[in-house]
């Protein structure tokens, strides 16, 4: 993964692009392509590994543990490509702290949804009847109210956010070990900590997925609303007050 101090990065030292030049750019497609790929790929060995072809006590480690290493896996397999996103959330943190354009960002969004939405597919397809079940879909434990189940969704998202900023900061010195491998373990000990509140939502484009395959959208505004706040939150918390950067 790659931190962008202006519209995109491209490796080798090249010019960066102003915004709308980008869609003349083969480098911007790549990236776009990038997205959707890996996000795709995500969702299908993410939720895949989550369905409920067995149960029992190990569910939760089963699934935070297929999430957190499909993202490692294909965070590192896009990552100089495109900067390995595969989160709306992650990319609007990006946006909001000015490390990639509107233009860019958007298209990202895009690739995204279209990403999971295809892995959901490919996942739907391929598993039969009596073992989708719901599809991995994100809804509420018991007792969790639709606040409680925000603001648990704010800071899994928060905490991702600054996991990703952190580790791929390029003003970070004598940096050791995977980036990826860091920001799966995010993913993993989110799982691990909101399965029991929300499902773990964290990436609008996974929630989304699975609630359009078994048409369920009942509080489904709480995962976008909650990871988006949580990722906007996480930008500026760190780029204007854990490590600010000198203007």
């Amino acid at each position: 993964m790659r931190r962008c101090l202006a519209a995109v990065c491209v490796d080798g030292g090249a010019r960066q692009l102003p915004s709308m030049w980008e869609f003349r750019s083969m480098l911007f497609w790549r990236a776009v392509f990038a997205e959707f790929y890996g996000t795709m790929f995500f969702v299908f060995f993410g939720m895949g590994a989550a369905m409920r072809f067995t149960t029992g006590p190990y569910y939760v480690f089963h699934m935070a543990f297929g999430f957190g290493l499909a993202a490692a896996t294909f965070i590192q397999s896009i990552g100089h490509i495109s900067g390995g996103h595969i989160n709306p959330a992650v990319t609007f943190a990006y946006l909001i702290g000015s490390q990639m354009s509107l233009f860019r960002a958007f298209f990202y969004m895009i690739a995204q949804v279209m990403g999971a939405l295809a892995g959901a597919a490919v996942l739907y397809g391929v598993t039969p009847n009596n073992f989708r079940g719901s599809m991995v879909l994100n809804t509420l434990q018991p007792g969790i109210s639709q606040g409680m189940a925000t603001t648990v969704e704010i800071f899994l998202t928060m905490q991702l956010v600054i996991c990703v900023f952190a580790v791929t900061d390029e003003r970070r010195n004598g940096r050791l070990g995977s980036a990826a491998l860091s920001i799966g373990f995010s993913v993993l000990i989110g799982h691990l900590f909101g399965m029991y509140y929300t499902g773990a939502g964290m990436n609008p484009a996974r929630s989304f997925a699975s609630a359009v395959f078994v048409r369920n959208f009942f509080n489904h505004w709480i995962y976008w609303v909650g990871p988006m706040v949580g990722a906007a939150m996480g930008a500026l918390l760190y780029d204007f007050m854990l490590f600010p950067r000198m203007r």
